[in-house]
């Protein structure tokens, strides 16, 4: 997919977004009303976060960012696709992680300038692991500290779906992990190491010793 195609790809979100809420207005649906406003809300809020620090996106990038938010809050929770596709919550987590990932790789980079020689590759690797994991681990502490003070369910079938989300974000954590390392070794012209150098691209002032 083309970056144009990326971006009309968040161009028919928003989109649905809004047609979901005129509609359950008019049908008296507040609930999903309320929920297309906070997805559609939340999916904008990335870009007012990077243009208030100056840092540009790339299309796949934010994309990828709208995509998650409309899954997660929207289809997941209006629709229920978290019951009724058991795999649902098992992408979620792993592109989660993925990002989460490419974001700690990022920010690491920015330390040294985007200078791909004098950056430990092990400890970018190590970096990128650890943040994506704290992330996901952050996010089961949220779902036992909901169900425990709520009476929430999120947690599904309590350890067994914590354990398996775990190990979900580890394995999309490797992945990020390997995309950097594909990146710092020169080979950016493809998947998520192309998003990376597209970023640094992007971000020239960053990474004013990128060689």
């Amino acid at each position: 997919m083309t970056f144009r195609g990326h971006a009309y790809l968040t161009y028919a979100v928003w989109i649905t977004l809004c047609v979901a809420f005129v509609s359950a207005l008019i049908g008296g649906r507040w609930s999903l009303a309320f929920v297309a406003a906070l997805t559609f809300v939340l999916s904008i809020a990335p870009a007012l976060a990077v243009a208030r620090f100056r840092i540009q996106l790339p299309l796949s990038f934010f994309a990828g960012i709208v995509l998650f938010i409309f899954g997660t809050i929207f289809l997941g929770e209006a629709f229920d696709f978290y019951e009724r596709y058991w795999w649902w919550d098992i992408a979620l987590h792993g592109g989660s992680a993925v990002g989460f990932g490419l974001i700690g790789f990022l920010f690491v980079l920015t330390l040294f300038e985007g200078d791909r020689l004098a950056a430990p590759h092990w400890a970018l690797a190590l970096i990128t692991f650890c943040f994506a994991m704290a992330i996901g681990v952050s996010w089961e502490v949220f779902e036992f500290a909901m169900d425990q003070l709520f009476g929430l369910n999120m947690q599904k079938s309590g350890l067994v779906d914590t354990m398996w989300d775990l190990i979900v974000d580890m394995i999309g954590a490797s992945i990020a992990v390997l995309a950097g390392s594909a990146y710092l070794k020169g080979r950016d012209r493809r998947g998520l190491a192309r998003v990376i150098a597209e970023f640094v691209r992007l971000n020239k002032r960053f990474f004013t010793r990128q060689r």
